[in-house]
This record gives structure tokens, sequence and C-alpha cells, in this order.
């Protein structure tokens, strides 16, 4: 049976800066704490972690969504791709973000707290301190 799971937070800027960064090799790179290659075009390959984890952009609603195939070096070849979809949102504290991973293999680590640790705290922290 496949994983899937929500995780909505708040960043004090607006969506439009987030929806950027997370595009970006160099800002993803800074805001995260790990390596990345990113693109900004549907289609588009993309590397982060430093190669742990790869995908590709599947939809990219400008300033809005970014839905993209994603794996880590921990999926079985066999094992087909999650999908990891981002809605950005304004808010009274500046952007609401909604992350929901789906389709995940059986047998992966809590990715939901690899998120929480490698992503959202490390994001809250970099956006914070550009006040």
């Amino acid at each position: 049976m496949k994983t899937s799971f929500q995780i909505k937070t708040t960043f004090r800027v607006p969506p439009s800066v987030i929806y950027s960064a997370w595009l970006d090799s160099e800002e993803h790179t800074e805001m995260t704490g790990g390596e990345a290659q990113c693109s900004d075009l549907v289609g588009g390959r993309f590397s982060t972690w430093d190669g742990y984890i790869k995908g590709s952009n599947v939809s990219l609603k400008r300033h809005e969504e970014i839905v993209q195939r994603w794996r880590t070096t921990e999926f079985a070849d066999s094992d087909p791709d999650s999908l990891v979809t981002i809605r950005l949102s304004n808010h009274p504290l500046g952007c609401q973000m909604i992350l929901e991973h789906t389709d995940i293999p059986d047998g992966q680590p809590d990715y939901e707290q690899g998120w929480m640790d490698y992503y959202i705290t490390p994001m809250t922290d970099y956006f914070d301190s550009q006040d």
C-alpha cells in the first residue's frame, strides 16, 4: 500500500518568493543547505540534497503550484516515482504552503519528518533571516 501525507505551513514572504526559490538552483541550495540543480520548465529535471532526491517538473502554475515527480536514492529501481504537489497562497503572514506527497512506495523511510527537518525548518530559518 502506498503512503501519502500533507504538511501545511506558513512563511513570512509572498508566494512568489517561495515559488521562485524552489525552482532556482542557487536559491534552493541556500534555503535548504543541500546542493540543488533545479529547473523552472515543465518537464525539466531536478536534483536536490546532493543527489539524494531526483525528479522532474510535471506542471507549474506561476506563484501558485508546483507538481513534481520525486524519488530518493532509497527507492528501488522498480519503484515508480512518487508525486509532490506544492500549493502556495497568500496568507496574512505572507504565504501558506501546502505540501502533499503521494504515491510513496511501501518500505520507505519517514519522508514526512524528512520534509520537516530538511525543508520546512531550514526554509523558515532562511526566509526569517531575510527580514
